[in-house]
């Protein structure tokens, strides 16, 4: 039983980000399908921003109407419209709209929008939850969460989405369509004619499975989380030295509020507070000097991972060629998973030693975002040093900046609940300026290039 339980909160677990983690994933091919082409990562890094209007929505409720909202249906509301919204998205996601004289993908970012609410306010409503459960559970809840990012990392990979070859057109024949898709998009193809000379051209090779069915898969795992929660109501808890049954307890966002000192050693204190205070008496003070740092870095390390390289990722990538851009898109996601589960076996809470690995990432970072700058024609285009160089780089941005995120994260865990609220504020905060400052660089000032990879002349 107690496996089964393991099992039921580690898929429950998954449910929380999957769904934008499975849409990064796929960016190598959603790019060579949308309209928006490169300038996409762009737009769905300030439409995830925006989401951030349901956790605080759920916060000024908490705040003014406690105790209006229970956690428990509204936990059923947020894993249903998830899997809704993937389901809609794997039927929808080619279809654009005429706006402002072009083709854009409206379907997509508006359901793109409703995934991002639907992860974001898990981040208010799943661990508060969690919190009614035996600590013990709560390791498996992080590893679910890690797999929400790994999972469709893999289903990308054995998708082979977003890969190109290049074929060499030296022949006039009738006008012809470019690029050439198996599926109608919308967007308006113009006819050329192929000169007499040579030259090469982009050819998409198809994916193994298409998107249709990858963001089927999507729903299934989010199916799975819905599944797997109404099962987790269902089990006997008091068996486990737990709280009580969970389908008949009114587990509310009320219940999260820090304890008033009045309520300190009542006869109600639960289990799980009794188990934290020794642990939070415990834990070394921390100067205001240091818990300034860990707050500034958590803020710089999120506008970095969540807002400032993704809006860059295909100018860096895509100079070097498709396959370039889909491992860097997959492997990255796989990194940040494994690194989370490198610091529950090889924790460092020194914070210059965290301070060096930040330097470090965000080192790799200012490669990445260097490239990006000099698209279309970055260093060593053209060369297989330069692929293999900018995929180690993203993966190793990706694996230092999640280490850190992680620790320090613990860090505040074992200080106290309102310090992680702040980290949470913190990390919310680096994200949307990370996301507010790249738009305009790259969707209104345009300070990044591109250009068809096969066709690129960086010779001179």
């Amino acid at each position: 039983m107690a496996l089964l339980t393991h099992l039921l909160v580690c898929v429950f677990g998954m449910g929380s980000w999957v769904a934008i983690n499975g849409l990064w994933v796929e960016l190598p091919l959603l790019v060579t399908e949308l309209p928006e082409k490169w300038h996409l990562p762009s737009y769905l890094t300030v439409v995830i921003q925006l989401a951030n209007i349901g956790p605080l929505l759920v916060t000024l409720l908490h705040r003014f109407r406690p105790g209006c909202l229970e956690e428990v249906p509204v936990i059923f509301v947020i894993l249903g419209v998830g899997t809704a919204a993937c389901i809609l998205l794997a039927f929808l996601w080619n279809v654009t709209s005429w706006v402002r004289g072009g083709h854009h993908s409206i379907a997509f970012i508006v359901l793109t929008f409703f995934l991002a609410l639907v992860d974001c306010t898990s981040s208010v409503t799943f661990l508060p939850f969690m919190s009614q459960l035996p600590t013990y559970y709560l390791t498996s809840f992080f590893v679910g969460e890690g797999l929400s990012g790994l999972l469709p990392a893999l289903v990308a990979l054995a998708q082979g989405s977003g890969v190109s070859t290049c074929v060499n057109v030296s022949e006039t024949s009738a006008p012809t369509l470019s690029p050439v898709t198996s599926r109608e998009t919308h967007i308006t193809q113009v006819p050329s004619m192929s000169p007499l000379a040579g030259h090469l051209e982009s050819r998409y090779v198809p994916p193994r499975f298409s998107p249709l069915l990858f963001f089927l898969l999507l729903s299934l795992m989010m199916a799975c989380c819905l599944v797997a929660f109404f099962l987790l109501q269902r089990q006997p808890w008091g068996r486990h030295g737990s709280v009580e049954d969970l389908l008949h307890s009114q587990v509310t966002l009320h219940s999260i509020r820090p304890r008033e000192d009045k309520d300190v050693g009542s006869l109600g204190t639960t289990a799980g507070s009794q188990s934290k205070a020794p642990r939070e008496d415990s834990a070394a003070p921390l100067r205001p000097a240091q818990l300034a740092f860990i707050y500034t870095v958590v803020a710089f390390v999120n506008a970095l991972t969540n807002g400032v390289l993704p809006s860059v990722q295909t100018y860096s990538c895509l100079p070097y060629g498709p396959v370039a851009y889909h491992l860097s898109a997959t492997l990255s996601n796989v990194a940040s998973p494994l690194s989370c589960f490198l610091s529950i076996f090889l924790p460092n809470r020194s914070l210059p030693f965290l301070g060096m690995l930040t330097v470090l990432g965000t080192g790799f970072g200012a490669y990445n975002m260097a490239m990006a700058a000099m698209s279309p024609c970055p260093a060593l285009q053209g060369h297989w040093g330069g692929e293999v160089l900018i995929v180690i780089s993203w993966v190793l941005f990706t694996s230092c900046l999640s280490y850190v995120k992680v620790m320090l994260g613990v860090i505040l865990r074992d200080r106290s609940r309102s310090a992680l609220l702040w980290c949470g504020a913190a990390v919310q905060l680096g994200s949307l300026v990370g996301a507010l400052l790249m738009f305009p660089l790259v969707n209104v000032l345009r300070l990044f290039s591109s250009a068809d990879y096969c066709s690129l002349d960086c010779s001179a």
